[in-house]
């Protein structure tokens, strides 16, 4: 299944975008996001995707401090590129107070995504623009679908709507994760595309 956009008045202010995200009764399970303005539904990831997602989750439970948490379904809002985006993981410091539906992407340490067939080009280009323009320190892209075969990419030093590319390997090949993480992930634990 593919994702699916919603249509909206295109006249809509960022706060009237946002209220009408949170206040709609979306499908059970769907993953919602805001992306350049539009707001688009997809399915829950497949299992291997999560699986992905999950092994990476585990290597960095061994390095984050205890003040920091990995969220799986913590949208991070870029008002300023039209976003509310939820990446596969977020890591970023704990909040104190109430905190609602999402987070200032600016809080986030790092931001994974793992690619799925019917959206993938969102995470290559569109939410790679979005992170970076919200400073994100590091973004890590696992793409599955990559088209000569399944990659892992770091992105880091964020300028503007541009991260440079710090590392980037085939399937099986480690990546590590510079500090404050300071971690090697052997990217050989995650399952390939089907």
């Amino acid at each position: 299944m593919s994702a699916l956009t919603v249509s909206q008045n295109p006249d809509q202010t960022w706060d009237d975008l946002v209220r009408y995200w949170e206040e709609m009764e979306w499908p059970e399970g769907s993953k919602v996001e805001i992306i350049e303005g539009i707001i688009t539904v997809s399915p829950s990831p497949a299992y291997r995707h999560n699986v992905a997602a999950a092994r990476i989750q585990r290597h960095l439970y061994s390095v984050i401090p205890y003040d920091w948490e990995i969220f799986q379904t913590q949208a991070i809002a870029v008002p300023s590129r039209m976003g509310m985006l939820v990446p596969d993981l977020v890591v970023a410091p704990l909040q104190d107070g109430e905190v609602d539906s999402h987070i200032p992407a600016a809080l986030a340490e790092l931001v994974v995504e793992v690619t799925s067939k019917s959206n993938a080009r969102h995470d290559r280009v569109t939410k790679a623009a979005a992170y970076a323009t919200a400073g994100i320190p590091l973004y890590l892209l696992v793409d599955r679908w990559a088209p000569g075969g399944p990659t892992v990419t770091l992105y880091g030093e964020p300028k503007g709507e541009v991260y440079r590319v710090l590392s980037a390997v085939k399937f099986g090949d480690p990546v590590t994760l510079p500090e404050p993480f300071g971690v090697t992930i052997d990217t050989g634990e995650f399952p390939a595309a089907r």
